[in-house]
C-alpha cells in the first residue's frame, strides 16, 4: 500500500513557476513508476509526466515539454514536478500517482494503482 500527499499548488501569474511535491509512504516507493496527472473543470484527467523507478527515464506530455520537469528523490520518498513558463491552460487540479510497473512508463491513468488527493494550480493571465 502506498499513500500519496501532494503539496506546492497555488495561484501564480502566467509565465511564473511552481514546484509540486508528492510525498509517499511505504517502503516500496523506489520500485514504483511515479506520475503526475491533471484535471481541469469539465475536462477529463490527462497525463502530464512520469518517471521510472530509478529516475533515469522520464515521459512528458507534448503540452508541457520544455516547460515542466519531473524528478524524484527515493531517499526522501518524494517526486517533484517543476513547472516553468506556466500558462492559463495549465490551470487544473494536479494529482500524483503510483504505478507498480517496473519496466514501462505508462501515460494511461488506469495503469496507476495509487492516487493522491490532488493540489490546485491556478494560473492567471
Amino acid at each position: 500500500q502506498v499513500q500519496l500527499v501532494e503539496s506546492g499548488g497555488g495561484l501564480v501569474q502566467a509565465g511564473g513557476s511552481l514546484r509540486l511535491s508528492c510525498a509517499a509512504s511505504g517502503r516500496t516507493f523506489s520500485s514504483y513508476v511515479m506520475g503526475w496527472f491533471r484535471q481541469a473543470p469539465g475536462k477529463e484527467r490527462e497525463f502530464v509526466a512520469a518517471i521510472s523507478w530509478s529516475g533515469a527515464r522520464t515521459k512528458l506530455a507534448d503540452s508541457v515539454k520544455g516547460r515542466f520537469t519531473i524528478s524524484r528523490d527515493n531517499a526522501k520518498n518524494t517526486v517533484y514536478l517543476q513547472m516553468n513558463s506556466l500558462k492559463p491552460e495549465d490551470t487544473a487540479v494536479y494529482y500524483c500517482a503510483a504505478d507498480p510497473s517496473i519496466a514501462t512508463i505508462h501515460s494511461r491513468s488506469n495503469e496507476y494503482d495509487y492516487w493522491g488527493q490532488g493540489t490546485q494550480v491556478t494560473v492567471s493571465s
